[in-house]
C-alpha cells in the first residue's frame, strides 16, 4: 500500500474528488513532519506516537576504500506502535 492507495480510499469513503483527497492526505503527512521538525511528539490514536532521538556521533568505514570516516551526530525519527495497532496485526 502506498500514499496514492491511501488517498483513493479516502476519496471512497469521502467522496469529493480524487484531488481533494490527495491534498487531505498529503496534510496529514506534511503535519506529521513538520510536528517532528519542531521537536514535538505525534500522536495517532489507535496507531502510535512518532518522536525524534538523537543519534550520537560515531566513527564508520567506507565500504568501497575502508577508509575510517566520522558520521555526524543527527536526529532521526522514530515511531512506537499503539496496543490497538499491535493487536490488530497480530
Amino acid at each position: 500500500m502506498n500514499k496514492a492507495t491511501i488517498a483513493e480510499k479516502v476519496h471512497e469513503m469521502l467522496g469529493g474528488t480524487k484531488v481533494q483527497a490527495e491534498k487531505a492526505v498529503d496534510m496529514v503527512v506534511d503535519s506529521i513532519v513538520e510536528g517532528l521538525k519542531g521537536g514535538e511528539e505525534v500522536s495517532l490514536a489507535g496507531l502510535g506516537i512518532f518522536s525524534t532521538k538523537m543519534r550520537a556521533a560515531r566513527q564508520g568505514r567506507n565500504p568501497r576504500t575502508g577508509e575510517s570516516i566520522q558520521i555526524q551526530a543527527m536526529r532521526i525519527p522514530k515511531f512506537r506502535a499503539a496496543k490497538a495497532l499491535k493487536d490488530a496485526v497480530k
